[in-house]
């Protein structure tokens, strides 16, 4: 087996890393960062388009650029561009795809094999809809794993000794709270909760709907109508509150913002640390009620704790460090780099699935066990939501129990299954259901039916039932909201790498284009010059205008959509005679 990669697939950035030497190296991408944005784009010449060239077009690209896409795995959303539609895991895997490439770069082989990490408090179509964009992704996922156990386990390389700590991860798009006990090679999850609706993007729009209210009562205009007017709001609102995680102020400032009768309106305003408090106050707070139920469920209280690990770019927020303290009376520890820990984690995880740690190290001797962490069950009588695996239970496992009919002389059931905490079936969420047929005819309450629930260490969950009397059986692997089938997967990857192929035509074209019209403004400098022109005889002067309308005319009718190698080669081979015919002069 290749080198495992451990990825950090983020709501708002990305990382991806690799086990080096027995400890686990953060991966540079193609521009030199150590996180990418979370960001794709679709260009109207066809380019596809991710990360930090993603995000720089957004402002004149609004409705063809995607962020924050991961808050929409596992849902049936979809994604119409040029046509053709496309699902959360298909936008999720061309992130992949990108942090795949920068790893082989980094690397200098092909990268095949990842572990990715998902919140703690996805759900089953949410882990199974990740899986599913790594595939398309071209990966083997070998291992899903929660962001604060991955953290974790990034964290007790160094720091074995026993004791209980509490992992505060405060991401782009959402929120975990694991209570994990580390020591003794053992990196065990007592319990975990959290909420996959809060996160850095909602300190943005908080800001931004900020900003806009209050350019609305000082020029009467309401950028809301402008979507890309609202777009550079939101980029310089996530700006803002970068600034004041250090500063107490901070200036934003958006010239041509829009225009009222023809005339320029400008944006400008101060926005300081405590406006940014007060209007972000009840987003800190709601991360006070998943902690206590961590607390809780693992049953202990924060007196107990040896630690607090902040993790996810959110974590440096200083309201959010304050609410940490005031939760739990510890100071929280900034030992690890938040947007990258995780990452870290997976990474070590990788090594050791891919065989990479050295035996007798400690990052081969730490085992890890993780938990589930919402309950599941299935729909009973009456609507009542009847529990078989409660969460925060240790994964893998598998648990069974004896249910019978509810009418009589019933040949069939449907088995509907749920996960959440709600006592009734219509306030958790329904992750799948399937019908158990076959059934020996008896009175009510006489037949045996055997329901198995079956979580993988992935945390993806198998579902089976079994009438006891005829043997006859029945089960389903819940597969994510997104209904991708394995046909439609497939297509989806075969999609992935006929567009790699020809994106490598487009970026050959384009690097031949580039290189040709800088060649041409150069060639141009000198006709313009007096003095070079004269050191020019007249079968030169003609052979470079011949050459130089041709590079022109080449760059002029070729548009980087649907190029060939021929179209590459050809405006390199225009560029290479104009050289020619140029040459001594540049």
């Amino acid at each position: 087996m290749g080198k495992v990669i451990g990825i950090d697939l983020g709501t708002t950035n990305s990382c991806v890393a690799v086990l080096e030497n027995n400890q686990p190296v953060v991966i540079t991408n193609s521009e030199g960062q150590r996180t990418t944005p979370s960001v794709v784009a679709f260009t109207k010449n066809g380019e596809r388009l991710v990360g930090e060239a993603a995000k720089r077009q957004a402002a004149v690209n609004v409705d063809r650029t995607f962020f924050s896409i991961k808050r929409q795995m596992g849902s049936d959303f979809r994604a119409k561009v040029d046509g053709k539609l496309y699902s959360a895991p298909e936008i999720s895997s061309m992130i992949l795809r990108k942090l795949k490439k920068d790893a082989e770069d980094y690397i200098g082989e092909a990268v095949t094999d990842a572990v990715i990490t998902v919140p703690a408090y996805f759900s089953d179509a949410q882990r199974q809809a990740t899986k599913d964009a790594g595939r398309i992704a071209g990966l083997n996922v070998l291992r899903i794993i929660n962001e604060p156990t991955s953290a974790a386990l990034a964290y007790g390389l160094d720091h074995g000794q026993q004791q209980k700590i509490l992992v505060y991860d405060l991401g782009g798009g959402t929120f975990d709270v694991s209570v994990i006990e580390i020591g003794d090679n053992l990196i065990e999850v007592l319990a975990t909760a959290g909420d996959n609706h809060l996160g850095g993007d909602d300190f943005d729009e908080r800001i931004t709907n900020y900003l806009v209210t209050e350019f609305y009562r000082q020029q009467n205009v309401d950028l809301r109508k402008d979507n890309t007017a609202m777009q550079r709001v939101r980029e310089e609102a996530e700006k803002a509150k970068k600034v004041l995680s250090s500063s107490s102020s901070t200036t934003i400032n958006l010239p041509f913002i829009t225009t009222v009768k023809g005339q320029p309106v400008h944006m400008e305003m101060n926005l300081t640390r405590a406006e940014f408090n007060e209007i972000t106050k009840d987003l800190v707070e709601r991360t006070a009620i998943p902690v206590n139920q961590a607390l809780s469920d693992a049953g202990i209280s924060a007196a107990e704790l040896g630690m607090v690990l902040l993790v996810g770019g959110s974590t440096r927020v200083p309201a959010v460090v304050e609410e940490v303290r005031r939760i739990t009376g510890k100071e929280p520890s900034h030992n690890l780099n938040p947007d990258e820990c995780v990452a870290l984690g997976a990474a070590v995880q990788g090594g050791k699935l891919g065989g990479a740690i050295v035996a007798g190290s400690s990052a081969a001797e730490i085992i890890l066990m993780d938990v589930t962490p919402l309950s599941l069950g299935i729909e009973t009588v009456g609507g009542v939501s009847t529990k078989i695996i409660d969460r925060n239970t240790t994964i893998p496992t598998r648990y069974s129990q004896i249910f019978t009919t509810a009418g009589s002389f019933q040949t069939s059931v449907d088995i509907k299954v749920l996960q959440g905490e709600r006592q009734f079936a219509r306030d958790n969420k329904l992750i799948g259901n399937f019908r158990l047929k076959g059934i020996k005819p008896a009175p009510a309450g006489v037949p045996q039916i055997e329901v198995t629930f079956d979580i993988d260490a992935n945390g993806i969950v198998q579902v089976s039932a079994k009438d006891l009397g005829t043997g006859k059986h029945q089960e389903i692997t819940i597969t994510a909201s997104s209904n991708l089938s394995d046909s439609e997967i497939e297509q989806a990857i075969r999609e992935a790498q006929e567009y790699e192929a020809t994106d490598g035509q487009r970026k050959a074209y384009i690097d031949a284009r580039s290189e040709a019209d800088t060649l041409v403004r150069q060639v141009e400098n000198v006709m313009a010059d007096k003095e070079k022109r004269k050191a020019m005889d007249s079968a030169q002067k003609k052979s470079v205008k011949s050459s130089l309308s041709y590079v022109k005319k080449l760059i002029s009718r070729t548009k980087p959509t649907n190029v060939s190698e021929e179209q590459a080669a050809e405006i390199k081979h225009a560029a290479d005679e104009l050289r020619n015919a140029a040459a001594g002069l540049i």
